[in-house]
Order: structure tokens, then C-alpha cells, then sequence
């Protein structure tokens, strides 16, 4: 299809539905409609097939994905069935005192789970929600507390599924390396490196502002748990009284922990050929991290019932009902997934060409070399706000400049790539339709778009400094200077919120 300014047309549906009605899949569904209309010409049963024939595509090159997610929740269950969790929030009561270490707590773990953004979501909900529960932490800060150390800490670090991606999106006929090329934007990820710091400082000083500090407020009066939420909840506490709670400990929980997260990193080295000679940076840049995901999560299954059953942590009978428990909890998780991900399908160049019509535009406004780091932070921002993929918007973003700057000018190459990781990041939180943040609202277990609701100022606060930051950047061919600047504009900020921002969650 020819590249049009139509193409946007089906993100922004969605997005311009999800935020009005805040229903979320149904505005998907309408948006995806939109799409297959567009490209089939008006065709009504042509564009129902061709729904249906992305959407195949889309869930069945993804299904690792789906089934690590399956498995996880599984985990997460029999984890939570074995008392392990009730163990481990019975030790957090007594060594935590106060939402502040709570917080603090949770932010930690999410740093400490670099492995893969999807995993970092659903563990430090499941470990940490029962804390922040008895502490009165409003679900929808747990929610940004979770998103903000996901995406952020995935991109920073070299060992992880994002490192493998940003690496894989470079052209086969590339003369740079990805992995090298990953590394050089580290420092310059302006996105991730601010997030980290501002959300620190919202949980340590309690100065939560915008809607986030309405809903904070709101929750300090009256506790709030979705509806659907409440009634998981009494679900798992009848079924606790008809098949009993297990006797874990808290080694219970860590040990499924550790053998998951060195079972997925072990998969990323196996699938990336350790073993057949690749040095470990190489293995890292070239493995299938869904494959290994599914790996290291059926490893940590098996490694679980082998450590409850012979214990009696939990019965046989108890084992096999957290499978459809675990199913269960995913659900929602997965529909939205396969749904955001047959938008996503939808705006590819085999169909709508979203990435091409954004390329376009770029390439021909790319004219003045010096803009070029604030650009591509801003189309970055705009196409994973608009596609809810950071995976593909820098997918789409990196070939191109790559082709617009080449690599004689390395040093401005590293400077646009970094603009456009950091920009996928901001737009990913952003987006009501990214998988990240349906991950993190699913974590939580607060409603989807109250997290997002609340997560956008803060978003648009950090990315204004680093498109400031960006400026500089362009301006300069100084990255470090960039990196001052945005932080500078940052501290501005922080001192602003100190003055004008009372005390709501502390």
C-alpha cells in the first residue's frame, strides 16, 4: 500500500477511543477494523479476513511469548499458593516501615530484574503488591513504580532481551556492529536515565502531583482495589479455604526466583550459540529471547514442583490447580497483547506502511544535520505512542538513521540512536496500547488506563528535559553535554516540585 497520511489514522483511533470510553478492547478492535477497511479499499468480508490473516501472523510469531507468559503465571500462583508470599510479606512488615521503604523496596527489585521488561512486570507485582497493599500504596503508584524500572532498566542493560533487539535491528549489510553500537548509546539514553532518578525522587520526598496525586490522595482516604481485582481476591482466599494454603517459606520464593531469572539468562546464551564458540557478548547479541524466556520459565516450573512437591510445601492437587489459575490470571494480559500486536501488524509495511510514511517524513526533514537528535526523539515518542511497540519503533527508526547519517559520523550515529531508544521508551509509557504498560497495570492489578492516566505527566515531564537535552545534543555533537543539560533541567524540575508539590504519599 502506497505510504499515506491514512496510516495513522488506525493508532490514532485507538488511542483517541481508549482514553474516551477507557475501554480498552474495544477501542483495539475498532482500530484494527479501521486498518484492515483501509487497506482493503472499504471491502467489508475482505477486511474481516485480512483482520483475522494479521492477527495469525502477528499471535503465532509471538506465541513464545504467550506461552512464557502462561508459564509465568503458573509460577505465580503456585508461588502464592505455597504461602510463600504471605511469608515473605509477613518478614516485609516487620523489617518495612513505611510506604517510603515499601516503595523504595519495589524499585530496587525492579533494577535488580533486568532480564526482560515482561518478567520484570509480573514478578515485582506479584512479590511486591501484598507489601504495598498493607502499607496503603496506591495501586496506580505500584503501577508507575513497576513501569518506570521495566523499559528503563531493559535498555541500560547489556544483558537483556532489549540489548538483543536493538542490536538485531540493524541491516544485515551493515559495516557496524549492533551489540558495540548498543553499548555507545548506554550513557546517552536520556529517557531511561532520567526516569530512574525522577521516579526515586517522587518516592523518597512523597510529592506526587497531577492526576497521580489525586489518585494518591484518594487512596490515603480510601484504599481502592478494582472490582475485578476484589474479586480475584476473594476467588484465591475461597479457593485457599477449599484446597488449603501451602507452608512455604520465604527460600520458597526466592529460590523459583534466582533458578528463573539464571535459567532465562543461561537460554539467551544457549540460543544465541555459547556452545557452538560465540563469546558471550556475541551469544547476547544473537539469541531468540522469546525462545529463551520459555526456556528459563519451563526450567523454574520444573525446578518449582520439584521443590514443593517431595516437601509437601503444597499437594499434588494443589500443583495442578494453579495451572488454570495461572492461565486464568493471564488472560487479560494476553488478549490485549494479541490485539495491540494485530495493530501493530496492521500499521507494517505489508499492509498500512506506517513505519515507511514516518520514515519518509523523516528522511525529507532530516536536511539539517544539527536537529537531527531531537527529531528522532520526537518521531520515536510519536510512533510508539501511536503503535504501543518500542521493539518496533526502533526497528523502524534505527535503518533509517543508519541511512541517514551513516557511520563515517559515528559519533552523531550513536547520538540519533540513542535519541531514538530513549524516545521508544518514552512513547511505550505513554501509550495506552503498549505491552509494557499493560504488563505493568497488570501487575499491579490496578485498571489499565488509571495507570496510564496517571504515568502520562510524569512521562511529559522527563521527556521535555530530554529533548532539551537532545537539543544540545544536536547542537553540540557533545553527547556528555546533552546528558548535563537534561539533568540540569531535571534538578529545575525536582526543585519546582519541592516548592509547589505538598507532601501526599510519605
Amino acid at each position: 500500500m502506497a505510504q499515506t497520511v491514512w496510516s495513522i489514522l488506525p493508532p490514532v483511533i485507538t488511542i483517541v477511543l481508549a482514553l474516551w470510553t477507557k475501554e480498552v478492547y474495544m477501542s483495539l478492535i475498532i482500530g484494527i477494523s479501521s486498518g484492515a477497511l483501509l487497506f482493503t479499499g472499504g471491502n467489508l468480508l475482505e477486511s474481516i479476513l485480512t483482520m483475522f490473516a494479521v492477527m495469525e501472523d502477528k499471535v503465532g510469531g509471538n506465541v513464545n511469548i504467550l506461552v512464557f507468559l502462561v508459564i509465568l503465571g503458573i509460577l505465580v500462583a503456585a508461588i502464592t499458593r505455597s504461602g510463600a508470599t504471605r511469608a515473605y510479606g509477613e518478614w516485609a512488615a516487620r523489617v518495612i516501615h513505611g510506604k517510603r521503604s515499601a516503595s523504595i523496596l519495589t524499585a530496587l527489585l525492579g533494577i535488580v530484574i533486568f532480564i526482560d521488561d515482561y518478567f520484570n512486570c509480573l514478578t515485582v507485582g506479584t512479590v511486591m503488591r501484598p507489601v504495598t497493599d498493607k502499607f496503603k500504596i496506591a495501586r496506580t503508584k505500584l503501577a508507575y513504580i513497576i513501569d518506570a524500572t521495566a523499559a528503563p532498566v531493559c535498555i541500560i542493560a547489556p544483558v537483556s532481551s532489549w540489548a538483543a533487539a536493538v542490536g538485531s535491528s540493524l541491516p544485515e549489510d551493515a559495516t557496524i556492529d549492533g551489540f558495540t553500537l548498543f553499548l555507545q548509546t548506554i550513557p546517552f539514553n536520556l529517557y531511561a536515565w532520567l526516569m530512574l532518578v525522577f521516579m526515586i525522587y517522587i518516592i523518597w520526598t512523597g510529592r506526587d502531583y497531577a492526576t497521580m496525586g489525586r489518585s494518591v490522595q484518594e487512596n490515603a482516604e480510601h484504599f481502592f482495589i478494582p472490582p475485578e481485582y476484589q474479586d480475584a481476591d476473594e476467588e484465591e482466599e475461597e479457593s485457599k479455604k477449599v484446597l488449603g494454603a501451602g507452608n512455604g517459606k520465604i527460600l520458597d520464593l526466592l529460590l523459583p526466583l534466582v533458578v528463573l531469572i539464571a535459567a532465562c539468562v543461561y537460554g539467551m546464551l544457549y540460543t544465541g550459540g555459547i556452545h557452538d564458540g560465540k563469546s558471550v557478548a556475541d551469544a547476547f547479541a544473537n539469541c531468540d529471547s522469546a525462545k529463551s524466556l520459555v526456556m528459563g520459565s519451563f526450567i523454574a516450573f520444573v525446578f518449582t514442583g520439584l521443590l514443593y512437591l517431595p516437601r509437601r510445601v503444597i499437594t499434588f492437587g494443589q500443583f495442578c490447580a494453579c495451572f488454570t489459575k495461572g492461565f486464568k490470571a493471564m488472560v487479560p494480559a494476553i488478549f490485549i497483547l494479541c490485539l495491540a500486536w494485530t495493530l501493530s501488524g496492521i500499521c507494517s509495511d505489508k499492509y498500512l506502511d506506517l513505519g515507511g510514511y514516518v520514515g519518509a517524513v523523516v528522511s525529507s526533514n532530516a536536511t539539517v544535520m544539527t536537529l537531527l537528535p531531537p527529531i528522532f526523539f520526537l518521531v520515536a515518542i510519536g510512533l510508539a505512542f501511536a503503535t504501543g511497540t518500542s521493539w518496533g519503533t526502533f526497528g523502524i527508526l534505527i535503518p533509517i538513521a543508519l541511512a541517514v547519517v551513516g557511520t563515517d559520523n559515528e559519533s552523531l550515529l550513536t547520538l540519533c540512536v540513542a535519541a531514538t531508544l530513549s524516545g521508544a521508551v518514552g512513547g511505550d509509557h505513554a501509550s495506552p496500547i503498549s505491552d509494557t504498560t499493560i504488563l505493568a497495570s497488570a501487575g499491579a492489578q490496578c485498571h489499565h488506563l488509571d495507570h496510564v492516566s496517571t504515568q502520562l505527566p510524569y512521562v511529559l515531564t522527563v521527556a521535555v528535559c530530554c529533548l532539551i537535552g537532545y537539543i544540545v545534543d544536536g547542537l553540540t555533537q557533545n553527547g556528555w553535554l546533552g546528558l548535563a543539560t537534561a539533568f540540569g533541567c531535571l534538578i529545575v524540575v525536582m526543585l519546582a516540585i519541592r516548592a509547589k508539590v505538598p507532601v501526599v504519599d510519605k
